[in-house]
C-alpha cells in the first residue's frame, strides 16, 4: 500500500513544448531546404538543357511566323500588304537609342538587372492580382516576351507562365543582353501585320526605323501593351493617348529630359494613309482563300496579281456610299467578258462591318430572278413577239399579283418582261414546269437551294450577289458559260512563277439565238421598262429586282463587254423607303457604269441571230433530221428512199438534167451542167447500215428500163417472126416508148405543232 502512495504522489515530469516546436520547425526547415535545393537543381538543369536545345542566334533571327502577301491590281499597282511584315533587319548599333529606351522604359524597367525573370514584377503583379481580384498587371520581361512570341502562345495558364519563365533564363544564359533587345525589337508585333520597329514604322510612317523621331518612337513603344486598340491606323487619338504616357515614363528614366518630355507632342506625328481597311479588302478576303487551291503549301513570301480595278473599285464604293438610302447597306461586283472581277464592294464601310454581302449574304432577288423563268421559255419556243395574256391566275393556290394592281391583257413577251408582270412569268413557269426553271438557274450558276414552289418564279429562292451576276454575264456572252476568278498569277519572292490561270474551258449553257431573244428582253427592260435609270447614254441590257415590303433592292445589268450587279438592303432584313431596284440600285449601277465604260468603244447588243438551216424553228428538219435520211413506206410496207424512189425514183419524176430544178445532191447537178466526180462516203441508212454512195456523178441520163417488145426480140419469141425479128415494129412505124415502173406515193410529212403559244 505504501509503494502505491508513493507512486501516486510522486507527479510526471511534463515535456517542454518549446522542445516540440523547435524540433517541428527543424523538420521543416529541413524539408524546406531540401526542396528548394532540389528545385534550384531542377530548374539549373532544366535552363541548362533549354539553353543547349535553344536555335542559335542567326537561326532565330532568320524564323518568321507566317507568311507574308503582297496584293498587286491588274496594272502591277500594290494595293494591300496582308500577313505578317518583318522590314528589314535592323542591328542592335542601327536601332536609335530613343527606341531602346522607350520600350526599356515601358516593358521592363529593370532589364539590365535581372536574369530573364524580374522577381520584382512578379510580386508586384501578385499583390495587384490579391488587391483587385483579377491580373490588372503584368509581370513579364523582355526576355519573357520574347520567348513567348518565338516559342509560345497567348494562353494564360501556370504551365505556360513556367515555360515561359525557363525560357527566358534559357535565353539569359545563352545571349547577351544586348542580343536579347535586338531579336525583341525586331520580331514583336506591333499591329497591322508589323512585325519588328522597321516594319511599323515604314507601315506607320512610311519610313525606316533608323529615322524613328522621340515621338514616333513612344508611338510604337506603346502599341507593344495592345496593338489593335492602339494602332494609330485604327485609332489615331488613342494612340496619341498612349505616346504621351510612354514620354512621361521615358522622362522618369532619364530616357529624355523632362523639358523634352514637355515639349514633344505626339499630334504632330504625320501619319501614312491607310491602305489596309478600305473596301479593297472586300475583295482579298473573297479572292487570297482560293490561294489554298491553287498553291501548294507554303510559307515563304508571295506576290499575287489580280483582276482588280483601283479606279473602278473606288468608283464602286462611291457609287454604293453615294446611292444606298439611310440606313441600309450594298453591295456590287463588277466583271469583264471573260469573267475577271474588276472590281467587288461587300459593304458601305470595311471598318464598320467586314461582312461581304457581295459573296457571303444569301437574299431573295425578287424580280431579277425571272432571268431564268425567260430563258427557259424562249428555249422552249417561245420568242419576244410571242402572244401571252397578263391576267390573274392562281397556281397550287397561289394568287401573284402585278406591282400596281392592273392586268393589261393580251401583250407580247418582251412587253411582260419589260414591265416585270408577275402573272405572265407565273403562267410561264407552269407552263415549262417550275423544276425546269430551277435546272436554268442551275446551269447559269446559281450555288444556293432553289425551291420549285410555284412562288419561285418571283424570287422566293434566296441567292448571292456574285452568283446573279455571273449569270447575266453569260446571256452577255452569248450563252457561253462564264467563272468570276480575281488572281491571274502568282510570284515568290524572287519573282519565281509559281502559279498563271489558264482559260477555262467554256460550255454552251443555251443557244445563241435564245441569249439573244434574252438580251433583247433586259435590253427593253432599260430602254422602255422598270430599269430606264440605269441609262448610260449607250446600249445597256438588265433587269430590276424588288423583294415585298422593300426589303431587298437589286438592278442587274451589262454594256459594253462589263456586266455589273448591285444589290442594297439592311442586315436585318428591315424595309426601306426607296429601295426597289429600279430606284437607288439602278441609279448605283448607272453611276459605276458609266466610268467603267468610259474608254471601251460603244457595243449594240446582236438581238437577231441568223440561224444555220438545221436549227430553224418550227421546222420539219429539226424532228426529223437531215433530209437525206428521210425514209418513207410504199403500200407494201417497204422503205422508199424518197431522194432516189425506187433506182431512180427523182429523175423518173421529172427531176435531172434539163428539168430546171437541182438535181440529187448526191449526183450534183445544177440545172444542165454535172460537176467534177467526186468520192462519197459511206453513210448509215434507217437500220444503222451502211448504204454507199456513187463514187462518181453520171454524164448522161440512164437508160430506160427494157421492154417487152425487147424481150421478146432477145429471145426470139415473137408471133411468128423470125428469131431476132418477131415483134419488130414494122417498118417505117416508131417503136412505142418504154414503160417506166411507177412510183409509190410517198407517205406525206408530218407538221410540226409550234411549242409556243402564239395564239390566244
Amino acid at each position: 500500500m505504501a509503494n502505491d502512495s508513493r507512486r501516486r504522489s510522486t507527479p510526471r515530469r511534463p515535456r517542454k513544448p518549446e522542445k516540440r516546436k523547435r524540433r517541428w520547425l527543424g523538420r521543416v526547415l529541413g524539408w524546406g531546404v531540401a526542396l528548394v535545393v532540389l528545385a534550384a537543381v531542377g530548374l539549373f538543369l532544366a535552363v541548362a538543357f533549354t539553353a543547349r536545345s535553344l536555335p542559335s542566334y542567326a537561326a532565330l533571327r532568320a524564323s518568321e511566323h507566317a507568311q507574308m502577301i503582297v496584293v498587286r491590281a491588274r496594272d502591277g499597282t500594290e494595293i494591300v500588304q496582308l500577313g505578317p511584315s518583318y522590314g528589314e533587319w535592323l542591328n542592335s548599333r542601327e536601332i536609335p537609342q530613343v527606341m531602346k529606351g522607350a520600350m526599356i522604359a515601358v516593358e521592363d524597367r529593370r532589364f539590365y538587372s535581372h536574369y530573364g525573370v524580374d522577381p520584382v514584377g512578379v510580386l508586384r503583379s501578385l499583390w495587384v492580382r490579391a488587391r483587385e481580384g483579377r491580373w490588372r498587371q503584368g509581370g513579364s520581361t523582355i526576355t519573357q516576351q520574347l520567348a513567348r512570341n518565338i516559342f509560345l502562345n497567348n494562353n494564360r495558364t501556370f504551365e505556360r507562365k513556367a515555360r515561359e519563365a525557363i525560357l527566358a533564363l534559357a535565353l539569359e544564359r545563352k545571349f547577351t543582353k544586348e542580343e536579347i533587345l535586338e531579336l525583341y525589337l525586331n520580331k514583336v508585333y506591333f499591329g497591322g501585320g508589323a512585325y519588328g520597329i522597321d516594319s511599323a514604322s515604314r507601315l506607320f510612317f512610311s519610313h525606316p526605323a533608323t529615322e524613328l523621331s522621340t515621338p514616333e518612337a513612344a508611338i510604337i513603344a506603346g502599341l507593344v501593351k495592345a496593338p489593335s486598340q492602339y494602332s494609330p491606323t485604327a485609332d489615331a487619338e488613342a494612340a496619341v493617348s498612349r505616346a504621351s504616357i510612354v514620354l512621361r515614363l521615358m522622362a522618369q528614366e532619364g530616357v529624355i529630359s523632362p523639358y523634352e518630355a514637355r515639349n514633344v507632342d505626339p499630334e504632330t506625328v504625320r501619319l501614312k494613309k491607310d491602305h489596309g481597311q478600305n473596301s479593297v479588302r472586300y475583295f482579298t478576303d473573297w479572292a487570297l482563300p482560293q490561294l489554298d487551291m491553287l498553291l501548294p503549301n507554303t510559307f515563304e513570301p508571295i506576290e499575287v496579281w489580280t483582276t482588280l480595278d483601283p479606279g473602278l473599285q473606288d468608283a464602286a464604293t462611291a457609287a454604293i456610299r453615294n446611292n444606298a438610302p439611310s440606313g441600309a447597306q450594298g453591295a456590287l461586283v463588277s466583271m469583264d467578258r471573260d469573267g475577271a472581277v474588276l472590281a467587288l464592294v461587300g459593304g458601305a464601310d470595311y471598318v464598320k462591318s467586314n461582312y461581304n454581302r457581295a459573296t457571303q449574304a444569301v437574299r431573295q432577288p425578287g424580280s431579277a430572278w425571272k432571268l431564268f423563268v425567260y430563258l427557259a421559255a424562249l428555249e422552249a419556243g417561245y420568242t419576244p413577239d410571242s402572244a401571252v395574256i397578263d391576267k390573274p391566275v392562281t397556281i397550287e393556290g397561289w394568287t401573284p399579283r402585278n406591282s400596281g394592281g392592273r392586268y393589261a391583257g393580251q401583250i407580247d413577251l418582251r412587253s411582260a418582261f419589260a414591265y416585270s408582270k408577275n402573272t405572265v412569268a407565273a403562267q410561264l413557269g407552269e407552263e415549262v414546269g417550275f423544276g425546269t426553271v430551277a435546272s436554268m438557274a442551275r446551269r447559269f450558276g446559281i450555288t444556293t437551294p432553289v425551291s420549285t414552289f410555284p412562288s419561285m418564279v418571283l424570287g422566293a429562292s434566296e441567292t448571292r450577289l456574285i452568283d446573279m451576276t455571273r449569270a447575266f454575264a453569260a446571256v452577255s456572252a452569248q450563252g457561253r458559260s462564264v467563272t468570276p476568278y480575281g488572281i491571274t498569277k502568282v510570284t515568290g519572292a524572287d519573282g519565281s512563277l509559281l502559279y498563271r490561270r489558264q482559260p477555262e474551258r467554256e460550255q454552251m449553257l443555251v443557244a445563241p439565238y435564245v441569249a439573244a431573244a434574252m438580251t433583247d428582253l433586259l435590253q427593253t427592260a432599260v430602254s422602255t421598262g422598270t430599269g430606264r435609270a440605269a441609262q448610260i447614254g449607250r446600249p445597256v441590257a438588265g433587269k430590276t429586282g424588288t423583294t415585298s415590303s422593300n426589303k431587298d433592292g437589286w438592278f442587274l445589268g451589262f454594256s459594253s463587254g462589263i456586266t455589273t450587279g448591285v444589290w442594297m438592303g439592311r442586315d436585318d432584313a428591315k424595309a426601306v423607303r426607296g429601295l426597289q431596284g429600279g430606284a437607288a440600285p439602278a441609279r448605283a449601277f448607272a453611276d459605276f457604269m458609266r466610268r467603267a465604260v468610259a474608254k471601251r468603244p460603244v457595243e449594240q447588243f446582236q438581238t437577231e441571230l441568223q440561224l444555220p438551216e438545221w436549227q430553224l424553228e418550227p421546222d420539219d428538219e429539226t424532228w426529223f433530221g437531215n433530209p437525206d435520211d428521210y425514209y418513207f413506206m410504199d403500200e407494201d410496207g417497204n422503205p422508199v428512199d424518197p431522194v432516189r424512189g425506187d433506182g431512180w425514183g427523182r429523175y423518173e419524176q421529172g427531176y435531172g438534167p434539163g428539168s430546171g430544178d437541182d438535181y440529187d445532191e448526191d449526183y450534183r447537178y445544177r440545172g444542165n451542167e454535172p460537176e467534177e466526180p467526186r468520192v462519197v462516203r459511206p453513210r448509215d441508212d434507217y437500220r444503222g447500215r451502211n448504204r454507199a454512195e456513187p463514187d462518181r456523178a453520171p454524164s448522161a441520163p440512164p437508160p430506160p428500163a427494157a421492154n417487152e417488145d425487147f424481150l421478146n426480140r432477145a429471145i426470139g419469141r415473137g408471133d411468128g417472126g423470125a428469131p431476132g425479128t418477131q415483134g419488130a415494129p414494122p417498118s417505117g412505124t416508131a417503136a412505142a416508148p418504154p414503160r417506166s415502173r411507177p412510183m409509190p406515193a410517198p407517205t406525206p410529212v408530218p407538221t410540226r405543232i409550234p411549242v409556243s403559244p402564239q395564239s390566244p
